[in-house]
């Protein structure tokens, strides 16, 4: 069993900056449980397969702002499922990883 699953509370996955200047970032019904944790979503770069409420914008950025996923109840499990396709979009082949050394 890892150590994560030996935790007794889940405290670790919600964090709130009342204090930024940006808070709440995106319209929320109750700020009490707004999750700053990933203030920057790290799904983001999934582009279209994010799972999330995007659009782009006329000049091709990805817009996330009607997207509360990160910011949700859930939303730590939701992301670190589908952190792992982050991690292999951006794994290097063995090829690559030879050539720097």
């Amino acid at each position: 069993m890892s150590k994560h699953m030996e935790m007794e509370t889940e405290n670790f996955k919600f964090f709130q900056h009342k204090e930024c200047e940006f808070f709440p970032c995106h319209e929320v019904k109750d700020k009490a449980k707004f999750n700053c944790l990933f203030c920057y979503c790290p799904l983001y770069v999934l582009g279209e397969n994010c799972g999330g409420n995007f659009r782009y914008t006329e000049n091709g950025v990805k817009d996330c702002t009607l997207c509360g996923i990160p910011h949700s109840t859930g939303g730590y499990d939701y992301i670190m499922d589908r952190f792992k396709e982050v991690i292999e979009m951006v794994k290097k082949e063995p090829e690559e990883r030879d050539e720097e050394e």
